[in-house]
């Protein structure tokens, strides 16, 4: 899945990413709506994870590993 793919499931996918990263809100994901570099930065937040291991964690996600 790529990033134009992420933003146009969203709907379909936002329940996977909060499994994937518990500590999103559901008003994380409503503000996220599918956009790849709000997703990076709110696993930052709320993680405390670098940007490089955030993005890292997201392709990983967006590729099914």
């Amino acid at each position: 899945m790529n990033s134009d793919q992420i933003e146009g499931a969203w709907e379909q996918v936002k329940g996977k990413a909060q499994q994937q990263w518990g500590k999103l809100t559901n008003d994380d994901l409503d503000v996220i709506e599918g956009n790849r570099k709000e997703l990076v930065g709110k696993i930052q937040e709320r993680y405390g994870r670098e940007r490089a291991e955030a993005e890292r964690e997201v392709d990983e996600w967006l590729s099914g590993r």
